[in-house]
């Protein structure tokens, strides 16, 4: 047993010698430190473990009890062997009854001495807050007479509090080597601990000043074409303001972007139309993406360009949607005077309207009705309303659905000649189709 306790401590001489050999490559190493913490013992609830299983000890929820432990205290030295290798030593005592292997348990309470030394593999360096790690290593024990060794495997906590001071927690199971004289048991430790020493800074030895760099863009005045302004490496130093891979110096637009085939000047657009000369095929008229730079097309020649003409075979006014104004006379259509009757003449001149509408059936109107101001605008605008129901009544037995059509009535507020003539009046009672 005592051999066990040599080995012990020449396993903790060898790794704080390798600790130091790593110093410089391992700068989170920790440096030696001592700590103090609260321990429990718990002998039963392994003996539970060993009997059932896992799950089972959870379940009953008795492990975590506090009545099953016996506490102590405990002293443990510290010190790092790399940025995530820590060698941990740990004497300490406890007093509590000993459950040694096939002996009576003793009503008596002894002090039990521990010793262990182990290795703890951190997940994370001490140059983060919280480092949780694995631990395992070997140990020694002795009872009233009773000497024993053991493994103990675990995981702990390292909970940095400030510079080079933390707090540590501890969970083991301890497993029995020499079972006639151990017992497995868990094990719990709370403690903090600190360093011996103060950190030892490393010695600066000051770089030579480096070479004149005047503009401070990393490239030194020898080497800069550009030395006075701030530039960039590809371009020996020199600038490019606008970023489009032609330095300032060569730029004829330096705060526009463009291409060196037009001396860092972007494509000329020479209509203004957005679409540039070597893309457009009518790059001296404006136009449209959509027609390679050129107008939108205009087949009837009414100003009306096809993509909004409704009528773009026919010529016809902008505010009609390119299409010709249906614009029938009240007298070639004929009424019956002063009623909204249509005559035979009338229905002849409608029936040109609805072959229309059948031949667009995207095509939607409105149809007006309009007097002139002979009699009062309460029967004028009356009768206008009227005959342009007439009107619709028509085309729907024509087969045009009433949904594309909707009718109003003017009146007289409306001429398009002077009513002060007989021609005038008469071009005035009309009725009109216009494309909605």
């Amino acid at each position: 047993m005592r051999k066990l306790i040599l080995n012990i401590l020449a396993f903790g001489i060898l790794t704080s010698a390798f600790a130091q050999d790593n110093a410089i490559k391992d700068p989170y190493k920790k440096r030696p430190a001592l700590g103090f913490a609260l321990t429990f013992h718990d002998f039963e609830t392994a003996e539970d473990l060993k009997n059932s299983s896992v799950s089972d000890v959870l379940d009953e929820n008795q492990w975590s009890k506090t009545g099953r432990m016996a506490p102590g205290l405990a002293v443990s030295y510290f010190h790092g062997l790399t940025n995530h290798l820590d060698f941990m030593a740990r004497i300490g005592g406890t007093f509590l009854s000993y459950p040694v292997p096939d002996k009576p348990v003793s009503s008596t309470q002894k002090m039990l001495l521990e010793m262990d030394a182990n290795v703890n593999a951190k997940m994370l360096s001490d140059k983060y807050w919280v480092t949780p790690y694995l631990t395992a290593g070997v140990g020694a024990s002795q009872w009233k007479g009773y000497w024993g060794a053991y493994v103990p495997l675990g995981w702990g906590l390292q909970v940095n509090l400030f510079d080079q001071a933390y707090f540590n927690l501890n969970v083991q199971y301890r497993v029995a080597v020499t079972t006639s004289t151990t017992a497995n048991h868990l094990f719990y430790s709370f403690g903090f601990a600190g360093s011996l020493f103060d950190k030892k800074e490393p010695t600066v030895i000051p770089p030579p000043p480096p070479p004149a760099d005047t503009d401070e863009d990393g490239i030194v005045d020898s080497l800069d074409t550009c030395p006075t302004v701030f530039g960039l490496a590809q371009f020996n130093g020199c600038p490019d303001g606008d970023g489009d891979g032609i330095p300032d110096k060569d730029d004829k637009c330096p705060e526009v972007k463009g291409v060196a085939k037009y001396g860092g000047c972007p494509i000329p657009d020479t209509d203004g139309d957005g679409i540039n000369d070597e893309e457009d095929q009518c790059p001296n008229e404006k136009g449209m993406a959509k027609y390679s730079g050129c107008p939108a097309p205009d087949t009837d020649g009414d100003g009306v360009n096809d993509e909004v003409d409704k009528c773009p075979n026919v010529a016809g006014p902008g505010d009609n949607f390119g299409c010709p104004v249906l614009g029938i006379k009240s007298y070639e259509i004929v009424f019956k005077t002063g009623r909204s009757i249509l005559l035979p003449r009338g229905k002849s001149i409608l029936d040109t309207a609805a072959t229309y509408l059948h031949s667009h059936p995207a095509v939607n109107v409105m149809i007006e009705g309009h007097t002139d101001n002979t009699g009062s605008d309460k029967i004028n605008d009356l009768l206008s309303k009227k005959r342009a129901d007439a009107a619709k009544a028509y085309l729907v037995s024509k087969g045009i659905s009433e949904d594309r059509m909707t009718t109003k009535g003017y009146g007289s507020t409306s001429p398009i000649a002077d009513n002060k003539t007989s021609e005038g009046r008469a071009i005035n009672r009309r009725i009109e189709i216009r494309i909605q």
